[in-house]
């Protein structure tokens, strides 16, 4: 059976690598962006390709239903949507800042799930992957909007695979570490700036505390997502599955 595939944030960095992986695979992949630019330059490698914001429950809606008409069908969501949020101890962090952080890494995934669940519910089967953080299982000090969000999105994968599982649909959450590419590198030179550092000292502690002492490869997460829609993980569910090299702590 052909992998239909549904991916937010799929012009750019993880969420792009993970849609030219699921196509390279023989997947039909629908993407969708707020990145106007970044869309219309790959929308030719994909069966559908939209600017969305994933805060805007309606304009989800349209996206998903125009995706299922272009794929014939749909049979796995990636909700890889998500903003670093701001870098800053949480009494600095500005009441907008905490709310874009949570609008976009938490209730975009609700928005993108409330529209897809009801299609997955009625074919009986489908695969749901969250993607959350090695911050929704550890704490991650001057970044308290994220690593709330992303505790979030451990506590929604643990209920809708409750909730989904006897529907023959599985939902897991893959949580990565330090992952290569421009927005860990804004990352990096916000924490350098803010604690007085230099960016090449503020990679160096990044990856102090991971037992594998390197960040990841964003392959490496394309890869590990396209096993959990692969039918030999049709029995794995409700999981939370780390892909950081064990980050021993994020202090």
């Amino acid at each position: 059976m052909t992998q239909r595939v549904i991916i937010t944030a799929g012009a750019g960095g993880i969420g792009l690598n993970m849609a030219r992986h699921f196509t390279a695979q023989g997947a039909a992949v629908a993407i969708c962006d707020v990145d106007e630019a970044s869309v219309a330059f790959v929308a030719d490698e994909f069966a559908f390709a939209e600017v969305c914001d994933v805060r805007d429950a309606h304009t989800v809606e349209l996206f998903v239903a125009e995706s299922i008409k272009r794929m014939g069908g749909l049979t796995t969501v990636v909700a890889n949507a998500g903003t670093a949020g701001p870098t800053a101890n949480l009494e600095d962090v500005s009441p907008d800042d905490w709310s874009e952080t949570i609008a976009v890494n938490l209730t975009g995934q609700y928005t993108l799930l409330r529209a897809t669940i009801p299609h997955l519910k009625a074919q009986n089967h489908g695969t749901v992957i969250l993607m959350s953080s090695a911050a929704g299982r550890l704490g991650l000090p001057m970044r308290s909007p994220y690593a709330a969000a992303k505790w979030g999105v451990v506590g929604l994968k643990e209920t809708l695979a409750m909730e989904l599982g006897p529907c023959g649909i599985s939902v897991n959450a893959i949580l990565p570490g330090s992952v290569s590419g421009p927005r860990m590198d804004a990352v990096l030179s916000d924490k350098a700036s803010a604690v007085n550092i230099s960016v090449d000292e503020a990679r160096r502690t990044e990856v102090a505390n991971v037992s594998m002492q390197r960040m990841i490869d964003p392959q490496e997460i394309s890869e590990l997502a396209w096993f959990l829609a692969s039918p030999a993980a049709r029995s794995i569910s409700g999981q939370s599955v780390g892909l950081c090299g064990n980050f021993e702590t994020l202090r």
